[in-house]
């Protein structure tokens, strides 16, 4: 089960892309001559609408074969049986172990897959904080 963004995430993103883009458009052909700074805007751009992308494609969860994956370059990892208690703070689920801790930020997590997630961590058997 993939647990997607909200379309306000990955719209945010896509808009600041383009903006960026559109900037750098401004700043090199709408002079004579270009600074060099000028082509840092189509880095940021490249920047947002690679995340866009990243985004879009890979979701922010994964829940598979026992596993609940927070996708991104520095994404953790749980069994979801190695799971011991489930604490909700500020609009946040914090998955504990005896380890690790796995903090699921739920304001930018799509409703309708929120609802997915809430039924799957409704099966675990684990004391809710």
């Amino acid at each position: 089960m993939k647990i997607g963004y909200k379309k306000k995430q990955l719209n945010v993103n896509l808009i600041l892309g383009l903006v960026w883009l559109i900037w750098f458009f401004v700043g090199v052909f709408g002079k004579e001559e270009p600074n060099w700074t000028d082509y840092g805007w189509i880095i940021i751009s490249l920047m947002y609408l690679g995340l866009y992308f990243y985004q879009k494609k890979y979701k922010y969860l994964t829940v598979e074969n026992g596993i609940i994956n927070i996708n991104g370059p520095f994404g953790k990892k749980l069994n979801l049986t190695e799971i011991k208690r489930i604490k909700k703070f500020a609009g946040d689920y914090i998955l504990k172990t005896d380890k690790k801790e796995l903090t699921i930020n739920t304001q930018i997590i799509e409703p309708n897959s929120l609802a997915e997630l809430n039924t799957e961590l409704e099966k675990l058997n684990v004391e809710w904080n």
